[in-house]
């Protein structure tokens, strides 16, 4: 059956009556929040308050007087610390959530900003752009960084891909299987070690890596395989996803844990060896942790920048074919931006900027994608969120 559509004089007496009901609800909070807390917690709310939207509006204004309401906020905290603290730890934690979130926001925006510039001078071949045609003979993939005025994403976007692959088709099924083999298989006093072992791994700065991966790793290749050039997308991949590995088997490690005993047990119980219980029951109950790990571990390859940049050779073009990676070329957006960032101005640095507005949206929809592989796993398998 069809649903009946409401009148169009409906309409209005329907939204009114939902905003009345809003109204109400606003008020019942408000007369709850009135009832419940002290006059003087009340008062410290609005001083913290208005500090910090006064700490804020000064701050960007670049006034002098900006200490003056922090020092309020700090004296305020202090005294409802010491008489309302369950009040005061209240505001401080609604605090730091918003200060996050407005932190975020506002570094979202000024990326896209200053993006702008850069957009509006090349449009959709800014990020789509493969050949330069203010080339006589324009090629695949050349001239599309800063020549005749061009500025093109292209060739970083693919070098980030094809690394991030790579690093990906390393850290997924290693990490995956060192989780598996830490959370299920391996002796108490063998975990004992090798935990703690793989989150030191994740502790060593990017550019250990980089080091050890430009001094032996682009050697190696170079010296055995005769590589165009010393540094190559595969070997930048290998080193990446090595790095990457400490993240994957943390997390995924911590997801099988967190599978109920009783699980298990029950499998057991059934009749099924340990191995047929970790295939069939742990790994599949823990596949949203999981998969979390490995999309954790493919954002630190694609956003990593220090072992990429001391690996590569930040050449720009397109691989022939695409899926050569051992070319001469050798660049991604972190590594372009860390690379001229320092030197680049007015179109150029708008174009760094437009790189990180690229890099935002993918991070963002590997987040994305987590969330939606969580949910269908919740669908499932049931449970509660």
């Amino acid at each position: 059956m069809t649903q009946r559509v409401p009148p169009a004089r409906e309409v209005p007496t329907r939204l009114r009556t939902a905003v009345t009901r809003r109204v109400d609800r606003t008020k019942q909070r408000a007369h709850d929040y009135r009832s419940r807390t002290e006059d003087g917690a009340i008062a410290m709310h609005g001083i913290v308050i208005v500090s910090v939207l006064l700490t804020f509006l000064l701050f960007l204004a670049g006034s002098r007087w900006t200490v003056l309401p922090v020092l309020s906020f700090l004296g305020t905290m202090g005294v409802g610390w010491t008489r309302y603290q369950a009040e005061a730890a209240k505001a401080l934690t609604f605090l730091t959530t918003v200060a996050t979130v407005s932190i975020l926001t506002l570094i979202v925006a000024f990326l896209l900003l200053e993006s702008i510039p850069a957009v509006r001078a090349m449009g959709v071949g800014l990020f789509t752009r493969v050949r330069n045609p203010a080339m006589e003979t324009p090629t695949l993939g050349q001239g599309l960084w800063g020549r005749g005025g061009v500025w093109s994403l292209t060739p970083m976007m693919l070098g980030t891909a094809i690394t991030t692959l790579i690093a990906t088709l390393i850290a997924a099924p290693v990490g995956v299987a060192g989780a598996v083999f830490v959370s299920e298989i391996a002796p108490g006093r063998v975990r004992e070690v090798v935990k703690p072992g793989i989150e030191l791994m994740a502790g060593i700065p990017s550019i250990t890596y980089g080091f050890i991966g430009l001094t032996i790793v682009n050697q190696y290749f170079y010296a055995e395989f005769g590589t165009p050039t010393i540094g190559t997308y595969f070997a930048a991949g290998l080193m990446i996803g090595i790095m990457a590995l400490p993240t994957v088997v943390t997390v995924a490690e911590d997801a099988l844990n967190a599978v109920p005993e009783e699980i298990k047990s029950g499998a057991l119980a059934m009749g099924s060896t340990r191995w047929q219980t970790t295939k069939s029951v742990t790994i599949p109950a823990g596949l949203s942790g999981v998969s979390a790990g490995v999309l954790l571990g493919v954002g630190r390859a694609m956003g990593e920048t220090m072992a990429a940049t001391v690996m590569l050779t930040h050449t720009k073009g397109f691989p022939s074919p695409v899926f050569d990676v051992f070319s001469r070329y050798g660049e991604t957006l972190t590594t372009v931006i860390a690379f001229e960032g320092g030197n680049a101005r007015d179109i150029h640095m708008s174009a760094l900027f437009a790189a990180g507005v690229v890099l935002f949206v993918m991070v963002m929809l590997l987040s994305v994608t987590s969330q939606y592989v969580e949910w269908r796993m919740h669908q499932k398998l049931g449970g509660e969120r």
